[in-house]
């Protein structure tokens, strides 16, 4: 699928900041698979283009911690390649366990990403709040404010943007 026509299904279903928010989340996954594809790493960087894009097409129903299972559903529905859906499920944060999926009253299984496109997509979304970019300070601060500080997910923001880091360098 080309970028344009994912981009118009996006418009289509989606609110102006939904929109803008994917369009800043995708250029920066971009410019970061560029990145660690020219340090020698295997990274399909058009698939991390669409995935920043697409990851956060579940908005156009519901912005509870659903977003990612629903998008993921909405984007096998209108035919969309697998790892398309598998970015929008497993975006969130760095992830979800199967034990934090439960209680969060998602299906029961891991949602946490493990493809390196995956991981590099959660990571700029992170990244991104709104259109802006910050900086992971920022990012641990908000999930500490929202989930208080000892939270496991904020144990694995840390971990990917290290991980993430070091394919950079």
């Amino acid at each position: 699928m080309e970028f344009e026509e994912a981009l118009s299904i996006l418009k289509s279903l989606c609110s102006k900041d939904v929109v803008e928010h994917c369009l800043a989340v995708s250029e920066y996954a971009y410019e970061i698979a560029l990145a660690i594809k020219n340090n020698g790493y295997d990274v399909d960087v058009e698939l991390v283009r669409l995935g920043g894009l697409l990851h956060d097409i579940g908005r156009s129903k519901t912005h509870s911690i659903e977003h990612g299972v629903v998008g993921a559903e909405i984007l096998r529905e209108l035919g969309f390649d697998e790892r398309l859906a598998l970015i929008a499920e497993r975006h969130i944060g760095a992830g979800i366990t199967k034990e934090e999926a439960i209680e969060l009253g998602l299906p029961p299984k891991d949602y946490l990403p493990v493809t390196l496109e995956e991981k590099i997509v959660a990571h700029a979304d992170n990244l991104i709040f709104g259109g802006e970019r910050v900086d992971i300070d920022a990012v641990i601060k908000k999930f500490e404010k929202r989930l208080g500080k000892d939270h496991p997910s904020i144990k694995r923001i840390i971990l990917l943007n290290d991980e993430i880091n070091s394919l950079l360098k």
